[in-house]
């Protein structure tokens, strides 16, 4: 390995999830200099640091939800002629639009739950919306990650209360499939395990998300072997149709009948030794470290073949 290539770990961003991203970003930085010369940088507006060198950097960015996974991010870094970890431009922005994504899941056979968009609250007939979704439905961002600004409702009343209280932005009214909440994790091109969430309450909220004890998961989920080959197909088949690269991960929810409802893909998902992707990769035999090599080895790949070097990775 040569001594003037490094890693760059961009973290922090401008986003709803800049502390989610700064969690990412430490731990990577952590377990990446445990094999490459690895450098840590926070970012706090849209645009790269000037330090950066195109010939010598390869980025990995580990900003999620809004500059991170949009696709804005990876245009600078395209435009700079950087080698960089993750998605591309256009996997990176379609796989941040949940509506996008799943009109490309269901391009590809998957099944998905019916939905309404609007960016104006009081543009959704309620009665309407209920008659098309049901009584129960899930309203959320189209456009942000960490279950953010996430609302459970329950019929025409609760959601006039709940959209009154909304601005306008890029929404997406669904219908709740009620079920087991799966994620699949991806990395080059293979799906790894099947994680099964369980947060208390029912619902995979913020809060659920990021608070001790809220939550257990189950790695690698007790499924019926007809059902994980299933889960496992259609988390590479979302990844090839959204044209993805490197690394993601997939979240479903499974009814009662055993069928899989993509919900999302997820380009940067969380990345500490407690997230989703690293839960999927344990089952492959991953552990955190190996998990963050593995992460950043095609990028790597990248820049030496890009500057003519050959492969050299530390044990």
């Amino acid at each position: 390995m040569s001594g003037e290539q490094k890693i760059v770990v961009l973290t922090g961003g401008v986003g709803s999830e800049r502390n989610v991203s700064l969690a990412s970003g430490s731990s990577l930085h952590e377990s990446l200099q445990k094999y490459f010369p690895v450098d840590l940088v926070v970012i706090s507006e849209e645009k790269l640091p000037p330090h950066l060198d195109p010939l010598t950097d390869v980025i990995f960015p580990a900003v999620h939800g809004t500059f991170g996974e949009d696709g804005s991010l990876q245009q600078l870094l395209e435009d700079g002629g950087f080698v960089y970890a993750g998605s591309g431009i256009e996997s990176s922005r379609l796989c941040m639009n949940k509506a996008e994504a799943k009109e490309a899941a269901a391009l590809a056979g998957l099944t998905v739950a019916r939905d309404l968009c609007f960016q104006f609250p009081d543009s959704v007939d309620t009665e309407e919306a209920v008659k098309k979704l049901g009584q129960q439905m899930v309203l959320k961002p189209t456009d942000q990650g960490s279950s953010v600004a996430l609302h459970m409702i329950s019929g025409s009343a609760h959601l006039l209360e709940v959209l009154n209280t909304l601005g306008k932005g890029n929404w997406m009214l669904e219908e709740r499939i009620l079920g087991r909440e799966i994620s699949v994790g991806m990395l080059h091109n293979n799906s790894l395990g099947i994680v099964e969430i369980i947060p208390e309450g029912g619902v995979y909220d913020y809060n659920h998300k990021y608070t001790a004890g809220s939550t257990q998961y189950k790695f690698p989920a007790v499924l019926d072997s007809k059902v994980e080959g299933e889960l496992k197909w259609a988390t590479e088949e979302a990844f090839a149709q959204c044209n993805c690269r490197d690394f993601a991960r997939v979240d479903f929810i499974l009814n009662q009948d055993g069928k899989a409802y993509f919900l999302e893909l997820n380009t940067i998902p969380g990345l500490t030794p407690t997230s989703l992707l690293p839960k999927s990769a344990s089952c492959a035999g991953y552990n955190f470290d190996h998990l963050c090599k593995k992460l950043i080895e095609p990028a790597w790949n990248r820049l030496l073949q890009k500057t003519g070097q050959v492969h050299n990775f530390a044990a």
